[in-house]
C-alpha cells in the first residue's frame, strides 16, 4: 500500500503548488488597492514561470544526489515561505513579486518533479495515468485556492494580501508533511546512473519538437488562465469566478484523461490532437465569448486541452529516453515554461493598448496548429537504447540515492 500512500501525498503537495493557476482571482482586487495596470499585475504569474522552471533544470540533477524527500521539503518551505513574504506587498508590490513570483517560483522548482519522478517509478506500467494523478492537484488545487478567495475575502472583510499570508502558512505545512512520505521504491537506488550532457539531448530532433510544442501548448496556458476574468468584457464578477474555477477543474480532469489516453494510444497522434483542440478553441474565441456561459465554455476546453501538457510531454519524455532519465530529461524540457512566461505579460500589454487579448490568442492559436503538424513529421517516441541518446559515450556518472 505504500504506493498508494506516496501518490495520494503527491496529489496533496500538487494541490498546494499550482495555487498561482488561480493567479486571475487576485488581479482585479490588487489592481483595485495598488492602481497598477494589467500587465504589472501578472508581473508576479510571470516571474513565478520564470523561476519554477529555472530551477527545475538544475533541480532535475540534483534529485538523485539529494533525493526525492529532501528536494520536497525545501521546495515546501520556499513556496510557503514565498506567500508569506508576497503578504508584505502591502507595503511594496515588488515584494509579492519577490515572493510569489521569485522565492515560490524556486519552491515549486524543488519540488514539482518529486512527486512525478518518484511515482513513475512506483507505477512503471502506467506512466501517463500516474503522471496525470499526480499533476491532477496542481490543476485542482487553483480550484479550491480560487473558491477559498472569493469566499473569504468579500465575507471576512480580508484582502488579496491577507489572503497570501493564511495560504502561505497552510501550504508550508501540508508540502513539508506530503514531501516527507516522498522516497523511491526498493531496489530503484544504489549503484551509478549515467547523466546525459545537455548538448547531447537537445542535439536529438525528438527533443527540439517536443520542446517548441510544448512551448505552445504552455503560452495558450498562460495567456488564458492569467486573464481569464477579462477575456470577456461583459462577464460579471460571479462569471468570472466560475470560468476561473471551471479552467481549474477542467484542467485536473483534462491530465488524468490525458494520461489515461496516453498509456492507450499512439503518442505522436495523442501529442498532435492535444495542439489542435487547443489551436481550434483560441482561432474560434471570437465566436464562443459573446456570453457568460461562452466564458464558461471556453474556459472549460482551454483548461481541458491544457491540462494535457503538463501529463503527456512528461510521458513522453520517459518512453523516449526511460523513467530513470526523468527528472533529467524533463527538466530541460520543463524550461519551455521560461519563454511561454512572457505570453500573460504580452497579453496584459495588448489589452491596455488595444482592449481586447484577440491578437495574442489569434497568434499563438495559429503557433498550436503549425506546432502539430510539426509533431507529426519531427517526433519519434521510440525508445532510445544507450547507443542513441550517448553520443560518443559523453556521460556523467552520478550516484543514486534511494531516497
Amino acid at each position: 500500500m505504500k504506493r498508494y500512500r506516496i501518490l495520494a501525498a503527491a496529489v496533496v503537495m500538487q494541490m498546494c503548488l499550482g495555487a498561482t493557476y488561480a493567479w486571475s482571482v487576485f488581479v482585479l482586487p490588487l489592481k483595485q488597492i495598488t492602481a497598477i495596470l494589467q500587465a504589472t499585475a501578472q508581473l508576479p504569474f510571470s516571474m513565478f514561470y520564470f523561476a519554477f522552471p529555472a530551477t527545475m533544470i538544475v533541480t532535475g540533477t540534483l534529485l538523485p544526489k539529494l533525493g526525492p524527500r529532501r528536494c520536497a521539503v525545501v521546495g515546501g518551505l520556499l513556496f510557503g515561505g514565498g506567500w508569506m513574504l508576497a503578504a508584505t506587498g502591502r507595503f511594496h508590490f515588488a515584494l509579492t513579486i519577490l515572493g510569489i513570483g521569485l522565492m515560490a517560483g524556486i519552491g515549486v522548482g524543488f519540488a514539482y518533479i518529486v512527486p512525478i519522478a518518484t511515482c513513475v517509478r512506483w507505477f512503471p506500467r502506467q506512466k501517463g495515468l500516474v503522471t496525470g494523478v499526480a499533476v491532477a492537484g496542481f490543476g485542482g488545487g487553483a480550484a479550491l485556492v480560487s473558491h477559498a478567495a472569493e469566499t473569504l475575502m468579500p465575507t471576512m472583510g480580508m484582502g488579496p494580501f491577507d489572503m497570501f499570508g493564511l495560504l502561505g502558512v497552510l501550504f508550508m505545512l501540508l508540502v513539508v508533511l506530503a514531501g516527507t512520505v516522498m522516497e523511491n521504491p526498493p531496489g530503484s537506488g544504489g549503484g551509478v546512473r549515467q547523466r546525459l550532457p545537455v548538448t547531447n539531448v537537445i542535439r536529438d530532433r525528438s527533443f527540439v519538437f517536443l520542446y517548441l510544442a510544448m512551448f505552445a501548448g504552455l503560452a495558450a496556458g498562460f495567456a488564458v488562465s492569467a486573464n481569464m476574468k477579462e477575456l470577456y468584457a461583459g462577464a460579471g464578477v460571479q462569471a468570472g469566478v466560475r470560468a476561473v474555477a471551471a479552467f481549474a477543474l477542467a484542467n485536473a480532469a483534462g491530465r488524468i484523461i490525458w494520461g489515461w489516453i496516453f498509456d492507450r494510444g499512439r503518442s505522436t497522434v495523442i501529442l498532435q490532437a492535444n495542439l489542435l483542440l487547443q489551436a481550434a478553441l483560441l482561432l474560434s474565441h471570437g465566436l464562443i465569448l459573446r456570453s457568460d456561459a461562452g466564458l464558461l465554455i471556453f474556459a472549460s476546453l482551454a483548461g481541458f486541452g491544457y491540462g494535457g501538457i503538463l501529463v503527456l510531454y512528461a510521458s513522453a519524455a520517459a518512453e523516449r529516453w526511460g523513467s530513470e532519465r526523468l527528472s533529467q530529461i524533463y527538466g530541460w524540457l520543463f524550461s519551455a515554461n521560461i519563454p511561454a512566461a512572457v505570453s500573460p505579460i504580452a497579453g496584459g500589454v495588448v489589452f491596455d493598448r488595444m482592449g481586447s487579448f484577440s491578437p495574442v490568442l489569434w497568434g499563438i492559436g495559429g503557433m498550436m496548429a503549425c506546432a502539430a503538424i510539426a509533431v507529426g513529421v519531427g517526433v519519434s517516441l521510440t525508445s532510445c537504447d544507450e547507443s542513441n541518446i550517448i553520443l560518443n559515450h559523453n556521460v556523467v556518472n552520478e550516484p543514486v540515492d534511494a531516497n
